[in-house]
């Protein structure tokens, strides 16, 4: 690049020649010297002048700093706002899992409290970097996710415990009576009448006249009627082509059609029809078929005990991995 220099009356003249490496060394000379009269003004304008208190630059730093500030509140208020959304969905859904495991709790025969229960904690402290914001909304995001599969699942469970509680309540495994004790088994043996043999469709329980007939299961009665053999006579179908029979009664408290839950009383032990003495007569007939009712009393037996060796266990409650300890941070923008 050439450059020619004059005077004002044009009488002297100077030619300069600037070369590519020349003209841009100039340029960062020149940049270089801005950046450095920049930083002297900023220096001795705002430094100075707040150390000085000068009106001017007081106002306008106080300014800055003040936007600054509003700009981080502003931040801290928007986050704060989602988390306290989250936290209060989060709480919601802990309400209906812990109301969720009350229920199952109920039908497995677990005490709630168990599993209510704070868990305890302890171990070497090992610190780490606090959360960052991110990390924090992770976490929380984590924890949802979990708590939403854990109710889908509690929910099924639910399902399925109850629908077979209630097969369990349809099917008789509860000793038609309180007291008493058992006389003839199933099977065949000698008629205590004829002194024949013959077949013994039920069990003879033993009792006082009077002592209350419970319904060995819920159902439905069929049939309330005075028979020839078997006197003031009982029927309850539970079900599944699956009903039980109560005979020589002396008394009998429900009707045909009525609706009986397992272990109601239904009728009183008596004498009446083909009987030696007060005891109650006890079928459980399948399709029509006269079954052993020892079978479905000692399988309630068993599932009582094993009830009552579940509630004997200690539940151990867990804590999720998913969440981990949160410490306190402050904001960054």
């Amino acid at each position: 690049m050439h450059l020619i220099i004059t005077d004002p009356w044009l009488a002297k003249r100077q030619a300069v020649h600037l070369s590519g490496t020349r003209l841009v060394a100039s340029a960062l000379l020149a940049s270089l010297l801005l950046m450095l009269i920049a930083a002297a003004m900023y220096h001795w304008v705002f430094l100075k002048g707040a150390r000085e208190r000068w009106p001017v630059v007081g106002a306008l730093v106080r300014l800055v700093v003040q936007d600054e500030f509003e700009q981080r509140d502003k931040f801290m208020r928007e986050n704060l706002d989602v988390l306290a959304r989250q936290l209060g969905e989060m709480q919601a859904k802990l309400t209906q899992l812990e109301s969720l495991g009350e229920r199952v709790s109920g039908l497995a025969g677990i005490n709630a409290s168990d599993i209510k229960s704070k868990p305890g904690q302890g171990g070497a402290l090992v610190t780490g970097r606090p959360l960052s914001v991110d990390e924090l909304h992770a976490t929380l995001a984590d924890l949802d996710r979990l708590t939403a599969q854990r109710t889908d699942l509690l929910t099924v469970l639910e399902s399925r415990l109850f629908d077979q509680k209630m097969r369990n309540m349809m099917v008789p495994t509860q000793k038609p009576l309180s007291e008493g004790s058992l006389g003839s088994h199933f099977g065949w043996r000698i008629d205590p009448i004829t002194g024949r043999s013959a077949l013994h469709t039920g069990l003879d329980f033993q009792a006082d006249v009077g002592t209350p007939i419970l319904a060995a299961a819920g159902g439905i009665v069929v049939v309330e009627e005075f028979h020839p053999a078997y006197g003031k006579l009982v029927e309850v179908d539970h079900g599944n082509d699956l009903v039980t029979r109560y005979a020589h009664a002396s008394a009998v408290y429900v009707q045909k059609g009525d609706l009986v839950r397992r272990g109601q009383k239904i009728a009183a032990v008596g004498s009446t029809g083909r009987s030696t003495g007060a005891h109650l007569h006890f079928e459980v007939l399948v399709s029509g078929v006269p079954q052993d009712p020892q079978k479905f009393l000692d399988a309630g037996d068993s599932l009582v005990a094993q009830q009552q060796a579940i509630r004997a266990v200690p539940v151990s409650p867990r804590t999720s991995t998913a969440a981990r300890p949160v410490q306190p941070q402050a904001v960054r923008r």
